[in-house]
């Protein structure tokens, strides 16, 4: 790893900003920061062939490098977060799974010293509000209705750094919950949800926002049943998550969600687990076993997909390569619109000048070459 050059001009590279790419751009890194104008002395890295695009930003993730957030130690949640940063997530929140509530909130507590600290984005609780028939890879005996009290303890528990809350809006307690979540500023994610497309409808209405990795733990569309897929594409206030990791999504989904909701309101995520970035073998979600066997996570007991070991760049590389998918609008999916959702765009989410230095150099065939956080290189370009 290499330190931080006070000033650094990154040339040559196609350079996508919100207004489009540009080729030959360069961008200009003064300390921590993008910046407008630079100096004489100025390091130049030579990018030509490459793109220069925003750092990514992970709104769901449990862990990688072998190690969990939601049951790790703040070590291991520090090894999870520098495998994403190596593949060019600079800036991830840290999911939970189902667990006792006690223990969420003593979890929650550790997590948020580490967004204090600058090294998480915030927290996202998924589970334990969520539907048994909808479950996943969540315990079943642990999980409980959403109860707006508490959902407040772990909202408390966490000192201002919860971002996000996933709930089966359905179940007693979910519409008052949902409100509450929107009155403290936390998302509201419909997720793990047995709803109709009206009891969707009614959850949007009270102020959900995110759907919870779309098409998966859900019902699917019917002709007489349109089911919460249909409320929650078709709703302009709704950001949809999508796991484009070719296990949990058929391409023609991934396709149906980018056509009806646009690339301003998709969300690319991993929901990875500890074998994210850590390969096959045996691991373990919450209080469950899971087995990953050729990068596909399944629980050891009933063969659910356990979350997964996606990384970023690889869903940037399939979105664009196989799902073909503008670069513009991967970026759009990966950087900006997640950013704009955790309140964060101001600092991250693309490369206008006066934002962090968080900036990821993808070859042409968009594999990571370079991964700068807040202009320090996390993988410096070793180039030619």
């Amino acid at each position: 790893m290499a330190g931080r050059a006070d000033s650094t001009v990154l040339a040559g590279a196609r350079v996508v900003l919100p207004t489009g790419t540009v080729e030959n751009g360069r961008v200009i890194v003064e300390g921590t920061r993008i910046a407008g104008s630079t100096s004489d002395d100025t390091r130049t890295v030579d990018l030509s062939g490459h793109w220069v695009v925003p750092g990514f930003v992970d709104i769901h993730n449990h862990g990688g490098g072998g190690a969990s957030f939601a049951t790790g130690t703040a070590e291991d949640v520090l090894t999870g977060v520098r495998t994403h940063r190596e593949h060019g997530t600079t800036t991830v929140v840290a999911s939970t799974v189902t667990g006792e509530m006690d223990f969420l909130a003593r979890q929650a507590g550790m997590l948020s010293e580490l967004v204090e600290q600058g090294e998480l984005a915030g927290v996202h609780f998924e589970g334990p509000f969520i539907s048994p028939c909808r479950k996943g890879a969540h315990s079943e005996e642990l999980l409980r209705d959403p109860d707006p009290s508490e959902v407040r303890k772990l909202l408390d528990a966490a000192r201002g750094s919860a971002k996000m809350v996933t709930l089966a809006t359905e179940l007693p307690g979910g519409i008052e919950s949902v409100r509450l979540l929107a009155e403290h500023g936390v998302i509201a994610a419909v997720g793990h949800t047995d709803a109709t497309y009206e009891q969707t409808v009614e959850a949007i209405e009270a102020g959900a926002t995110v759907a919870t990795h779309l098409f998966n733990a859900m019902p699917p569309i019917g002709h007489r049943d349109p089911g919460p897929v249909t409320a929650l594409l078709e709703d302009e206030r709704i950001t949809v998550e999508l796991i484009n990791d070719g296990t949990h999504l058929h391409p023609a989904a991934l396709e149906l969600a980018y056509h009806h909701a646009g690339a301003g309101r998709v969300a690319l995520i991993t929901d990875a687990m500890d074998a994210a970035g850590s390969g096959d073998g045996h691991y373990e979600l919450g209080p469950l076993a899971v087995e990953v066997k050729d990068g596909v996570a399944r629980l050891v007991e009933g063969g659910s997909i356990a979350g997964s070991t996606l990384t970023l760049d690889t869903a940037f590389r399939r979105a664009v390569t196989i799902d073909r998918i503008s670069v513009d609008d991967v970026v759009r999916s990966i950087s900006a619109n997640p950013a704009r959702l955790l309140g964060l765009y101001d600092r991250v989410g693309s490369l206008d000048p006066g934002k962090d230095a968080d900036l990821v150099v993808l070859d042409a065939g968009f594999t990571v070459k370079g991964v700068m956080r807040r202009g320090e290189w996390i993988v410096e370009p070793h180039l030619g």
